[in-house]
């Protein structure tokens, strides 16, 4: 074992006690538990709950991720923005699946939310450029709103012997259907 690879074996996991996920317990729709556990998260003592790793497919199927922020949820999906000619803007006009992975330490919680990334019309794009800080009172044409709309979520719930909570939700038509992920046991 290296130096390095003790280390990391050393740092805390996650706070105690952690929130316990029931699954008799879930909503059926994903996007009511996703509100609950960002609310949490806003309300608590997590820096930029709204951060989330996103990622996007290169044209050669290769998966990027960098870090960004949800802007909104609303009927369209979850909002995030970028510049449509950004790598991610390419990206996102080639291939519109897209993933968003969200994790609040502090509750030892993660959710996946995948689907495929629609553009908003330019009047939702030009006001969330008006809003932002940087924003010098010009509008900006290549300045795009997009909605991720989501086909599957998996919240995860960290639990203190590492055998985690997770719960799936795949769009069934206009429903939702959500089951337990089981992990091998090993």
């Amino acid at each position: 074992m290296s130096d390095l690879e003790s280390r990391l074996r050393s740092l805390p996991a996650f706070p105690h006690p952690l929130p316990v996920l029931h699954e008799a317990e879930l909503p059926a729709d994903p996007d009511v538990l996703f509100r609950e556990w960002l609310d949490a998260a806003i309300s608590g003592t997590e820096r930029q709950p709204h951060a989330m790793a996103f990622a996007s497919l290169q044209a050669d199927g290769t998966p990027v991720v960098r870090t960004l922020i949800l802007k909104d949820i609303d009927a369209d999906g979850y909002h995030f923005s970028t510049h449509r000619t950004s790598r991610k803007g390419g990206e996102l006009a080639a291939d519109p699946r897209c993933s968003m992975l969200f994790f609040w330490r502090e509750f030892g919680r993660q959710v996946r939310v995948t689907g495929t990334a629609v553009a908003l019309a330019d009047v939702v794009s030009q006001r969330d450029w008006s809003e932002r800080p940087s924003y010098t009172g010009s509008p900006n044409s290549d300045w795009q709103r997009y909605a991720l709309r989501p086909d599957t979520f998996e919240f995860m719930q960290a639990r203190e012997d590492r055998q985690h909570t997770r719960i799936e939700y795949v769009r069934a038509g206009s429903d939702w259907q959500h089951a337990a992920v089981r992990t091998p046991a090993g």
